[in-house]
């Protein structure tokens, strides 16, 4: 959960779960600014995971007790996908649905309990495409979301439910505004979405996301870095894994969305790759890009998975060489095919996670541990953190945020490098 806190205008705005809503929340302070209720409060949801939604709720009741004379409203995919639960809270004043969220005269006046519209049509009424959304980090890095929606229908995701078809925004319109954030002196753009490798796909000619990628490379020189959010690996087109090899701002870091490394667990959960077919993407770029870093998304305890299907998720961690890890517990969603199958006792899910979680706080370590000794060229960030090219995090105490440097990693704790700098 990340938190804005109320300044003159006195709209605060708590944000829960992706980047993309991230993003989107910089987009709704702004509207709400622009409208004629000040005294609000704006939770932003997810939806991914039940405990997600709880969290949302239970963060609800204590906003209220801070700010008793606030209107609080509710959006995001959680309020998307069970909007009569949020509205059914008598702390909530009004509840938004996600194509509503993002524009303007959603927030000039909030006439009825709740204003959200079918999201199956957010992408397909009158041809329209995804408005081009942004943020700004700390005064860091800049966050563009190019791409929404989903047109996949993995068995354990609602996120479809709550973000609606795939929608792209023109490259035109993305380049547009990355010119801006340059401009004004922003030292990496992050290109995020809730299905990024299939950019393009809806725009006239479906390009791709490699095209994309070199389009802003190439039109952007003063540019030291572009970063790209986490993105599905049997969806990287050529264009895409050439440019990781031969652009050098291109950072070589990027987040997968694995889930599982059992064959028969992948096909349960309807994604669209094999085991083989991850460890073969990891190895073929770090082959392209030797100082490639990878982390990924694991979800343990998915129905019908048994202990010899969990040791295999467990053993890809290595396979693919993976230094990051992002662990879900599976969590059964109504609504998803996966909540109707046979489910794994929650103790084991439980021992599952755990056991998941401690492999990544091996292989981080060891991360680490590999990049002592090493000059790193890093970005300093709010807080006295900063990240390398590779996302390895750095402590970076006395360094105003938005700083590139070059520094030696002498030694990590707390799961960061501690560095001298040039």
């Amino acid at each position: 959960m990340t938190q804005a806190k109320p300044g003159h205008d006195a709209i605060e705005v708590v944000t829960f779960g992706c980047r993309l809503n991230m993003v989107e929340s910089q987009t709704i302070r702004e509207l709400a600014a622009q409208g004629a209720e000040k005294n609000l409060v704006v939770v932003n949801t997810c939806a991914v995971t039940g405990e997600a939604a709880r969290q949302a709720r239970q963060a609800i009741r204590k906003l209220k007790r801070q700010r008793p004379g606030a209107r609080i409203v509710v959006t995001g995919c959680a309020a998307q996908i069970d909007p009569e639960c949020f509205a059914a809270m008598p702390e909530v004043a009004h509840v938004m649905g996600n194509a509503e969220k993002t524009r303007a005269l959603s927030w000039s006046s909030f006439t009825a309990r709740t204003n959200v519209g079918p999201i199956a049509m957010a992408g397909r009424r009158d041809n329209a495409r995804s408005p081009i959304l942004a943020a700004i980090e700390g005064h860091t890095r800049a966050f563009l979301a190019v791409q929404n929606g989903c047109d996949h229908s993995c068995t354990f995701c609602v996120i479809p439910q709550g973000r609606g078809p795939s929608r792209s925004v023109p490259a035109g319109e993305i380049l547009a505004r990355a010119e801006k954030f340059v401009e004004t002196g922003h030292r990496e753009l992050v290109l995020t979405g809730v299905d990024l490798t299939s950019w393009g796909a809806d725009l006239p000619g479906a390009p791709k996301l490699g095209r994309l990628v070199r389009l802003l490379l190439r039109e952007l020189p003063a540019l030291p870095r572009l970063r790209l959010s986490s993105i599905d690996c049997i969806e990287a087109d050529p264009d895409l894994i050439a440019a990781f090899a031969e652009e050098e701002r291109l950072a070589p870091y990027l987040h997968l969305s694995l889930q599982s490394g059992d064959d028969l667990i992948l096909k349960r959960m309807k994604r669209r790759h094999s085991r083989r077919d991850s460890v073969d993407f990891c190895t073929t770029l770090r082959r392209l890009r030797p100082d490639m870093v990878f982390g990924a998304d694991l979800i343990a305890g998915f129905p019908t998975e048994d202990d010899a299907m969990a040791a295999r998720s467990l053993a890809l961690i290595e396979d693919c060489g993976l230094s990051f890890l992002h662990v879900f517990p599976f969590s059964p969603r109504p609504g998803v095919a996966a909540a109707r199958m046979p489910g794994v006792p929650p103790a084991t899910v439980k021992l599952r996670a755990a056991r998941l979680r401690e492999k990544g706080d091996e292989v981080l370590r060891r991360h680490l541990q590999a990049r002592v000794g090493r000059r790193l060229r890093i970005l300093s960030e709010r807080g006295g953190m900063g990240r390398a090219d590779d996302f390895t995090p750095v402590k970076t105490p006395g360094l105003p945020p938005g700083r590139l440097v070059w520094g030696e990693a002498t030694g990590f704790s707390a799961g960061s490098l501690d560095v001298t700098f040039d």
